[in-house]
């Protein structure tokens, strides 16, 4: 890949696409490019340098690169451009190749991203998708200024092996972040004004080290003097340990909220994407949990049109809906992913009868968020301002459940106020003030 000299760039812009992680990843790349004295840029098309974040869960997600580098190749002013997170892990070496970009690098190695861009300025090779054994964390600057809510890895990888998934693929095995550096990351959060704390990791309650489970991690967050709020994602049924679910009986930070996929409700679907678990022990499960904490919200993933899915296993889907009662859920049509066991099973579905299962998941999945907000209403609970809103004095937080919730007034971000619950939307709540920040402790 080697390439023409370019300047060294002064500005820069990172898009991220896909997950929670990506979003951290992103804005950990946008503190390692300002320690390097860059300057931020609000539009892409201004930056000399455009970082692009990408995802490769979803089909087609290579061809969205592209076209974002043909855009950016159009309209900005002959950016420096690299692609990073997991598309770069999956298809480095073709997209040099196809789009000739300056920069390739992988999520496990975008802490070496400033040599990266200094060789891409000298025309030199800028390819870098290597897993290392030491972790990126260390070698990344400190936190400086972050938003109310901040999201903090500690988990990646993964080692499930779902036939339909590239994640081992391209975030590699599962590998947890040491206990101490998550606490010493976690104070250093609190201190740049973060007031919740999420808890990120492609299988986030597999974390452990030194005999030390996500609970125990929960527990040391539980004593950070002026953190607010504790909430951790991406589950899997597996690893909800006991300890677990006793930490959201017993630990006040812990927020109501459970994201925990089940992606089917038919047992001859999950096992032949090697979920590892059944329709009847997810919902004694969730039995479990509910049982800890009667008030938490539940939220899932679904994949709808999986190779060999019959009317019959589909069915089994939306009665799985129904027995549960979603707070909120993520739906999707199956999309095969080159490398992955299920791409090259037999009875793939057609696109159309995915279309039409989907939308019936989706109406289900509707119907039970709105009941669940509407449920909310007449409800006093905390809610953490996190943003403006488009209208005059409106700020926007974060309810318990995850929900969104506006109101009008003066107030600031990174308040936490109480709210009574006054109006439910499908998507949103309307609260109204009933005590001052100050009368709200974190």
């Amino acid at each position: 890949m080697n390439a023409p000299p370019k300047a060294s760039p002064k500005t820069f812009h990172v898009k991220s696409f896909g997950c929670q992680m990506n979003v951290y990843d992103g804005d950990r790349m946008a503190e390692l490019m300002t320690a390097q004295g860059l300057t931020a840029a609000d539009d892409q098309y201004q930056a000399d340098l455009v970082i692009l974040n990408t995802c490769h869960i979803r089909e087609k997600a290579t061809e969205k690169v592209y076209s974002d580098i043909g855009r950016l190749r159009k309209h900005g002013d002959n950016p420096m451009i690299a692609v990073a997170g997991c598309v770069a892990q999956a298809e480095g070496d073709e997209i040099i190749r196809r789009a000739k970009v300056d920069v390739v690098v992988g999520p496990q190695a975008y802490h070496n991203l400033p040599a990266l861009v200094a060789r891409a300025s000298r025309g030199e090779a800028a390819l870098d998708t290597d897993m290392p054994v030491d972790m990126k964390f260390g070698h990344l600057p400190a936190r400086r200024r972050v938003p109310p809510s901040a999201f903090l890895t500690v988990q990646e990888g993964c080692d499930k092996f779902c036939t339909y998934c590239v994640v081992p693929y391209t975030r590699g095995a599962e590998v947890s972040r040491p206990f101490a550096a998550i606490v010493d990351e976690a104070k250093a959060l609190v201190d740049a004004g973060a007031r919740e704390i999420t808890l990120l990791g492609q299988n986030v309650n597999a974390w452990e080290d030194e005999g030390r489970g996500l609970h125990d991690l929960i527990a040391a967050l539980d004593r950070i003097a002026g953190l607010a709020r504790i909430r951790y994602t991406t589950s899997h049924p597996n690893d909800m340990a006991d300890g677990l679910i006793t930490a959201h009986r017993d630990v006040a930070k812990l927020m109501p909220f459970l994201h925990l996929p089940v992606q089917s409700g038919s047992d001859r679907i999950l096992k032949a994407m090697n979920r590892s678990h059944s329709r009847d022990g997810y919902l004694r499960l969730l039995d479990r949990v509910r049982s800890a904490r009667p008030d938490i919200a539940l939220s899932g993933d679904f994949i709808v049109g999986f190779p060999g899915e019959t009317d019959a296993d589909f069915d089994a889907t939306l009665s799985l809906v129904d027995a549960v009662g979603y707070a909120q859920a993520y739906s999707f049509k199956y999309s095969p992913r080159p490398g992955t066991p299920a791409a090259s099973m037999a009875d793939q579905i057609a696109p159309e009868l995915m279309d039409e299962r989907l939308q019936r998941l989706q109406t289900a999945l509707n119907r039970d968020q709105a009941a669940f907000n509407a449920a909310t209403v007449g409800k006093t609970c905390a809610v953490l301002l996190e943003r403006t809103g488009k209208l005059d004095r409106q700020l926007i937080g974060k309810s318990p459940w995850l929900q969104s919730v506006h109101l009008v007034g003066d107030h600031a971000i990174g308040d936490l106020v109480e709210l009574e619950i006054v109006e439910a939307g499908p998507n949103s709540l309307t609260g109204r003030l009933v005590r001052t920040p100050a009368a709200v402790g974190a």
